[in-house]
């Protein structure tokens, strides 16, 4: 290692260690240590030359620090300051939050007070001229505002508030003298309702936007309310009591003055009433057993249509049968008792029993002279079409208050259901003991063509059957079927006395025909009227065809049964025998089939008087004929008879269709 000893000196000497002090070698120590002082000695000269040097500079230094340490000292005193100022405004701000907080609570105090001050000042404060006169629109407004402060007051007083004294005086003065004021105005109202009418409609619906009269009468003075709703309930049940009896008594005056009596039955004969079934006038009477157009009252337009306005018929000496008169009287109940019962529920507030038992007290009276006036009529009554249009009627307008929820005639169209089937049910036994006890020996000469009975029971079967349909009755089926049961026994009884099967098969045939056809007009395809009659025409249809072609032709149908009866069993050959009969039967028919043909059909046209059905059974006896000669030819062409020179003499089959067709009736 080398060490310089002196910044002038620029030898290296190498130092040797002893433990403690590096020096360098073979130098004395003494002669170094004092090189080294004088070294020393000259660097602190050259060191107090520089600070003398530099005095002025050093000098000027110290007086920037001194000033520099007085601004400092001054720096120091005003952040002192400031630091003790800050303190303060820190502590006058946490003064003033506090102040804040403090005063906001107040605040929100104060305000929620005045907000239950303001609303209880505004509440009690009763303005000057409160009640105006009822006529006005504002009397409505400042009741509304009344009734509230009367709550409100009440209110008050469970809490025993001071104020509400202050005004309960005045406030119970406003509400007698609102009460007094309404109390007469309603009862005004409702006595104005006594004036005459011409529609038949009472205006109570005007009561209705005073709805809160009577609401503000039943908070305040039950008495006076009670006293208005039974001076309504008075009111008004003389009112349609007076109105509905004479709305009926004026549509009875254009009812037919002809209507049907205890003779007028099915099974009574034809000169009990000259003219009975020929086309009635509409000014004299109305018919028994045809439906015509008086089905047409259960159709929505006529059902629900504007009621009859008696007087103006009178003027057009106009007439109706008693379903109409029914209905019209039956309608305007509806109409009104539905707006009486709205009305009921509305203005006065009732619902359930309670506005039945209401409705009740108001029309009961009325509803009981419907009733009553109702059951005298129906006890006289034998028009059974007008009974069961009646029936219907009420049965469609029980679904229409049933449509419009509501109940109130619920009871009163069971009532009337009770008087009106019973007499239904007992005509229509009275018409079936007619018919079972006619004797047919009374009915005057024996006609093939129908019977008028028989078109009685027809025209009468189908209306009901076409009444029925839409609200069909288990009772009135059976008895139907019972009526039905006795006129095929009567239609039977009657072909009886014909002296020939083939007069009891017309007869037959026209009677069936002509029920059918009726019934086919206004019952349904499948009905079980129509069904059996569509069996009974035929069976009777196909034993006619048998009867007529029997004479010109029997011979040989006879020979085609008992040729094919012996073919079942294979007998044929017992025939064998039988040549000059089949010979005759081949030259008889080839002969004379034109000129029978023609008489038959010509015999059938003249004996029915249906001509679609006279033509359906040339076509079907034609048809026949042309089975048994194709029978005819099938025995002839068997082994045992195919030697038979005769055969050749047969007509060909299909020019006998050809020829057939010819002699069938077109239309």
């Amino acid at each position: 290692l080398w060490f310089p000893l002196v910044p002038s000196v620029f030898h290296w000497f190498p130092l040797v260690s002893t433990g403690f002090v590096w020096f360098p070698l073979g130098v004395d120590l003494r002669q170094y240590s004092k090189q080294v002082e004088a070294e020393l000695q000259r660097i602190e000269q050259a060191s107090i030359k520089d600070y003398i040097k530099e005095s002025q500079n050093i000098a000027l230094l110290h007086n920037q620090i001194t000033a520099c340490d007085s601004i400092l000292e001054r720096m120091e005193g005003m952040l002192s300051g400031f630091q003790s100022d800050l303190s303060s405004i820190s502590s006058e701000i946490q003064t003033l939050q506090q102040q804040s907080v403090s005063m906001n609570v107040r605040l929100k105090n104060r305000q929620a007070v005045r907000s239950h001050l303001s609303q209880l000042v505004d509440e009690l404060v009763v303005p000057g001229a409160m009640i105006s006169p009822v006529t006005e629109q504002e009397f409505l407004e400042q009741l509304h505002e009344l009734n509230n402060k009367i709550n409100f007051a009440k209110e008050l007083s469970f809490r025993e508030t001071l104020a509400c004294s202050d005004i309960q005086d005045i406030v119970d003065r406003l509400k007698l003298k609102a009460v007094s004021k309404i109390r007469e105005f309603i009862l005004q109202k409702i006595y104005s309702f006594r004036k005459p009418m011409t529609n038949y409609q009472i205006p109570q619906n005007t009561l209705l936007k005073y709805r809160f009269f009577y609401q503000f009468l039943l908070a305040n003075e039950r008495t006076v309310a009670k006293e208005i709703r039974d001076e309504y309930v008075d009111t008004m049940s003389k009112i349609y009591f007076s109105y509905f009896k004479s709305y009926s008594g004026r549509l009875l005056k254009v009812q037919y003055e002809e209507v049907a009596d205890k003779d007028d039955l099915m099974g009574v004969e034809d000169t009990a009433k000259k003219g009975f079934f020929s086309k009635p006038s509409l000014k004299s009477r109305n018919t028994i057993f045809t439906l015509g157009q008086r089905g047409s009252i259960l159709s929505p337009a006529e059902l629900e249509g504007p009621i009859l306005v008696p007087h103006t018929a009178q003027r057009g000496d106009s007439r109706y049968p008693y379903e109409t008169l029914f209905r019209s009287q039956h309608y305007a109940l509806l109409d009104n008792g539905c707006r009486e019962f709205l009305f009921l529920s509305d203005f006065f507030m009732v619902a359930g029993n309670s506005a039945l038992d209401l409705f009740n007290s108001i029309m009961g009276k009325t509803l009981s002279m419907f009733l009553k006036s109702m059951s005298t009529y129906v006890s006289d009554c034998y028009d059974s079409i007008a009974i069961f249009l009646c029936i219907h009627i009420i049965l469609r307008f029980r679904a229409i208050t049933a449509k419009r929820t509501i109940p109130a005639l619920d009871k009163y169209w069971e009532a009337v259901l009770e008087l009106l089937w019973p007499r239904f049910d007992l005509i229509l036994e009275m018409n079936i003991h007619s018919i079972r006890n006619t004797d047919p020996q009374k009915l005057g000469v024996l006609d093939t063509r129908p019977h008028y009975i028989t078109r009685r029971y027809a025209e009468f079967s189908s209306a009901i059957v076409s009444i029925n349909q839409t609200f069909p009755n288990e009772r009135t089926n059976a008895l139907l079927g019972q009526l039905q049961i006795e006129v095929e026994n009567f239609v039977l009884k009657m072909a009886a006395e014909f002296p020939s099967r083939r007069d009891q098969l017309i007869f037959l045939i026209n009677n069936y025909d002509m029920m059918l056809s009726v019934l086919m007009e206004r019952a349904a395809d499948d009905s079980k009227e129509v069904e059996g009659f569509q069996q009974l025409l035929l069976a009777r249809t196909q034993e006619f065809i048998e009867e007529i072609l029997s004479p010109p032709f029997g011979g040989m149908i006879a020979f085609v049964k008992e040729a094919e009866a012996l073919m079942e069993k294979g007998q044929l050959d017992r025939l064998k025998n039988e040549e000059a009969r089949i010979s005759q039967l081949v030259r008889g028919f080839s002969s004379s089939w034109k000129q029978s043909v023609e008489a038959m059909s010509q015999d059938v046209m003249r004996s029915f008087t249906n001509f679609k059905n006279g033509t359906s059974i040339i076509q079907g006896a034609l048809t026949q004929l042309i089975q048994y000669y194709h029978g005819f030819h099938k025995v002839l062409n068997q082994p045992t008879f195919r030697s038979l020179a005769v055969r050749s003499e047969l007509i060909n089959l299909h020019h006998l269709m050809v020829e057939v067709k010819k002699h069938k009736p077109n239309f």
